[in-house]
């Protein structure tokens, strides 16, 4: 039987981020996905044309819905709408795990698109930190995102360092800062602990095809830990299939274009 994994985040019409992109990796690695969309968006790989939230009320109905029959190993949260809407997510996982406290939850705190528009208001960074955080396993953010959650200014490795430990201080979740947005051809993602600091290197791909790159990240890491894998082993793997799946993008649109999901299957 597959492991099941539930993904809670925005859609993406253009198919390359968001639900679309967490259905397409957790199916690669031999998942089940599952979704909760938080909200629509009419989006390409030139921007963000437009956001339509899902009322919270259908947020926490689509959540109980699944959980209430299906079950899930694992969750991913990612765009995740106004205060309300992360209050509902935070509070159904909390209710799901007092049956299953183990269960991992991997959280991508999706703030700003690859375009630059914005997906998450200033006031809402507030109630994620208090109520979603509280419920993660691992947290996901990249640098722009470790810099609005920690007022850093982060620009070396060394400020790379620090701020994923005072995320990981501060949260008591593993921290997972990912340095895609570091200038140089040395791409380094850093994992924060309890058992320290860990740096995972690999060489930057050179290419503008890197669309939905952190969703994609965060669903297959979620899909390796039900899968039984612990955090730095499904770290490594899931940067890996990231990886992969950035070498073999299909090339499309005039944009940042999408990876190729499936490159496992073949």
């Amino acid at each position: 039987m597959p492991v099941r994994v539930f993904s809670i985040a925005g859609s993406d019409s253009g198919g390359g981020a968001g639900i679309q992109a967490d259905i397409k990796a957790i199916t690669a690695l031999k998942g089940y996905a599952m979704t909760a969309i938080t909200a629509l968006t009419a989006q390409n790989t030139l921007g963000v044309q437009g956001i339509f939230p899902v009322p919270a009320d259908f947020v926490r109905q689509q959540i109980r819905s699944v959980l209430d029959d299906i079950g899930t190993d694992a969750f991913k949260t990612g765009m995740v709408g106004g205060a309300a809407e992360v209050q509902v997510v935070a509070e159904e996982i909390a209710l799901y795990r007092r049956q299953h406290p183990t269960i991992p939850v991997v959280v991508d705190p999706v703030m700003v698109a690859k375009g630059g528009a914005a997906l998450l208001a200033d006031d809402v960074v507030g109630v994620v930190q208090k109520k979603l955080f509280a419920q993660a396993t691992v947290i996901t953010p990249n640098l722009p995102e470790a810099e609005r959650l920690t007022g850093q200014c982060i620009t070396t490795l060394a400020a790379m360092r620090t701020a994923a430990r005072l995320l990981h201080q501060e949260t008591g979740a593993a921290i997972l800062l990912k340095g895609g947005h570091m200038e140089g051809d040395d791409l380094v993602d850093i994992v924060a602990d309890e058992t320290g600091l860990t740096e995972f290197f690999s060489q930057r791909v050179q290419t503008r095809h890197t669309h939905g790159t952190g969703c994609t990240l965060a669903s297959a890491l979620a899909t390796y830990l039900a899968q039984g894998l612990q955090l730095h082993q499904a770290v490594d793997h899931a940067r890996t299939y990231v990886r992969n799946a950035i070498l073999y993008a299909p090339e499309l649109g005039k944009g940042a274009g999408p990876l190729w999901h499936a490159h496992s299957l073949t």
